[in-house]
């Protein structure tokens, strides 16, 4: 029996898990930008500032002046990421790591997005929205080259917005709301057996026991949440000749993951190291604050243009830190990632009352070095290429639909090193398209 094992990478593979949180997002990191049906066909140029529909609870509260009356929009994204991995040599303990190269670990993401607005009084506004600001969705094959580092990567937030915005002139508007975040992770990879009893027992004495690299893999599961609060504030500036300008901070907003690590097909020589027995586990993680300043200009009854430039400080996840209750000591994992930020500009058409298109492309700055890159997060900067459509069937019902095409800006290269999880290395071609559908209707 081995009682006294120190953490090994299967302790650094739960933080490495709970840091994953994000693969499949479509924006750079591990956030979601689909926030609005509208503003996916101009690729989320001039957020901040066109307020066009009650989805500016998200991107700028202060928007809400703009409308009137009460209004209730409800969009739905289907998100398909592919993330195909090319094996260039991967080895554990030694010799070739074998198993598939996984196919796509892309997996379809359904975001939902629900808004309302209303007026309190002309110069007053309320808003709520309900929203998924970060989330993912990837998993391998449990035969995959990259099993011992990923398998299946879960992970949802829910944010509760309310708002107000108020007019203080024809010029000002301001506008804030707090944020209710909920966050949910259930994350899964392999642990080979084999090659940490090597590591720790020694060849002759595991391979008496039928414990080589390899051939005697076990699981590990981890599921955790938590709620936390944050809060956005933002103003929009309406100037002559048509213009505005919006303004809009959504701050940080930091969680404490509290849930379980469950290991399966535990050698018995194993069974009393604390290391990978079922227990609580509790994580920090810091979502990033963002500061975007869009514009919107009209530039005639036919044509607008719009632009956005969003700073993303994602520096705050410099590290993770796990601690464990059953008597391991804590994990801490070094995160690095760099601010980033994103450029957007788009266009509408006004063709006719009924029919408007819009376009948009986009530029999306990774915070993920090659250094710091997972097969959870295959991150690359980011090209979208959008295109959309709004149907204003009566003067208080619109239908926009939005498509949107993402290339990974180069080659993916991933070479991620562990004593006991082995040296992963190869390339990933990567993809995503986006399709939405967003309702809206005033009364």
């Amino acid at each position: 029996m081995i009682s006294n094992l120190k953490p090994t990478a299967v302790a650094l593979g739960l933080a490495g898990m709970l840091a994953a949180a994000g693969g499949g997002a479509q924006a750079a990191g591990f956030q979601l930008f689909e926030q609005s049906g509208s503003g996916l066909g101009n690729a989320f140029a001039g957020g901040a500032a066109s307020a066009e529909d009650a989805s500016t609870v998200f991107f700028n509260p202060a928007g809400l002046t703009r409308l009137t009356g009460r209004q209730f929009a409800v969009a739905v994204h289907a998100i398909q990421p592919v993330f195909e991995f090319d094996n260039q040599g991967s080895t554990i303990a030694g010799q070739a790591l074998r198993g598939t190269e996984g196919g796509n670990a892309g997996e379809l993401g359904i975001v939902p997005n629900l808004y309302y607005a209303m007026d309190i009084t002309p110069q007053l506004k309320f808003g709520l929205g309900v929203s998924v600001p970060f989330g993912l969705k990837t998993e391998y094959s449990d035969q995959s080259i990259a099993r011992y580092h990923a398998i299946k990567s879960e992970v949802t937030t829910m944010n509760i917005n309310p708002a107000l915005a108020f007019k203080i002139n024809d010029l000002i508007s301001i506008g804030g709301g707090v944020n209710y975040q909920r966050i949910t992770a259930e994350l899964t990879n392999a642990i080979d057996f084999g090659t940490i009893c090597f590591g720790t027992v020694g060849p002759g004495a595991c391979t008496a026991l039928g414990i080589t690299p390899q051939n005697r893999d076990g699981k590990v599961k981890l599921e955790a949440n938590d709620g936390s609060w944050g809060y956005n504030v933002g103003v929009l500036f309406t100037l002559p000749q048509d213009t505005r300008i919006g303004i809009h901070y959504r701050s940080s907003i930091e969680h404490t993951l509290e849930g379980s690590a469950k290991f399966a097909s535990v050698p018995a020589v194993f069974a009393a190291s604390p290391v990978f027995r079922n227990g609580d586990a509790k994580a920090s993680i810091k979502l990033p604050e963002t500061i975007s300043l869009s514009t919107f200009q009209q530039l005639n009854p036919t044509w607008a243009l719009m632009g956005d430039i969003t700073w993303v400080r994602w520096s705050r996840f410099d590290e993770l830190r796990v601690r464990f209750a059953n008597g391991a000591p804590d994990n801490v994992t070094p995160e690095n990632w760099d601010d980033s930020y994103r450029v957007s500009l788009g266009m509408n058409y006004q063709a006719s009352d009924a029919w408007k298109i819009r376009a948009g492309v986009a530029y999306d700055d990774s915070p993920v070095s090659t250094t710091f890159r997972t097969p959870r997060i295959p991150d690359e900067d980011r090209i979208w290429l959008a295109l959309g459509a709004s149907f204003k069937p009566s003067k208080q019902t619109t239908l926009d639909i939005g498509y949107v095409h993402i290339f990974l800006n180069g080659d993916v290269n991933l070479n991620l090193r562990n004593t006991t999880a082995g040296n992963l290395r190869g390339e990933y071609d990567g993809h995503a398209d986006i399709v939405s559908v967003q309702f809206t209707h005033s009364f």
